[in-house]
């Protein structure tokens, strides 16, 4: 099942959001559009967008004579004990959002100390997490948000993460054959979701895509009951579309 995105670039949102975060911190006063524009360099195609996706995510304010101030978000995420905090509830507040947005649950992972771990997740009653039967740490080879995060590493790192998690059967689609799971990763184009099609768990599939914020490797996954399996591209479409708030939360 190959899925062709829609081209996005969230990380590209990302980049032009944190220079017009810049000028707008830079001018307290207020900043116009026209001037964000002559500071940053972003034509106005470029620019709108970014602009209604920092209100909207109240990162900053347009006051009345129509310039540009730092927002509510912008403020709690500034300097101080209760950064992490702040940072950690804008992040559950995307991905309760992103969860509405595509109809799953999603999750952020990290590789982190050479280890796959699921740092936040945002489900609900009809939008279920999948069931953690099997180590998530040890089943990155089947894992959607794993295979995902081993094309993030270096041929070396990978061997020495597959030394540590053998590639176990889980299901009767698991590959398990570390040559093939390797050309499988090497030749995944960097647009394209990685999925998982009930390879870590009978009954579920998922999604993940990178989330590439600093040297940080990353990833923002969803999953779905296999009976909505027809809805997983346009999911993963949606999900690869709308990762800027959450690239953003990750990047501030």
């Amino acid at each position: 099942m190959a899925l062709k995105p829609e081209p996005t670039a969230p990380l590209h949102s990302v980049q032009y959001a944190l220079r017009v975060l810049e000028t707008v911190s830079d001018h307290p006063g207020g900043v116009t559009d026209a001037q964000i524009a002559r500071r940053t360099g972003l034509p106005a195609v470029h620019l709108a967008p970014v602009l209604r996706l920092l209100r909207r995510e109240r990162y900053v304010d347009q006051v009345l004579d129509g310039a540009y101030v730092g927002g509510e978000a912008l403020g709690l995420l500034g300097g101080g004990p209760g950064r992490a905090a702040a940072v950690e509830d804008k992040l559950q507040q995307a991905l309760g959002s992103l969860r509405d947005s595509v109809g799953a649950a999603v999750y952020i992972s990290r590789y982190i100390d050479g280890e796959i771990k699921i740092t936040q997740y945002a489900d609900s009653p009809r939008t279920p997490r999948v069931n953690e039967w099997f180590d998530f740490r040890s089943a990155g080879h089947a894992l959607a948000a794993g295979k995902c995060l081993l094309t993030q590493l270096d041929h070396n790192s990978r061997r020495e993460h597959l030394s540590r998690h053998k590639t176990v059967r889980l299901t009767s689609r698991t590959t398990t054959n570390a040559k093939v799971l390797f050309n499988k990763l090497d030749s995944h184009p960097a647009t394209v979701p990685v999925l998982d099609l009930q390879e870590y768990a009978v009954g579920t599939v998922c999604a993940a895509v990178p989330l590439t914020a600093g040297k940080a490797v990353g990833c923002l996954a969803l999953s779905l009951p296999v009976e909505h399996a027809h809805r997983l591209r346009q999911a993963a479409n949606t999900l690869n579309r709308e990762a800027a708030p959450v690239l953003l939360s990750l990047a501030m």
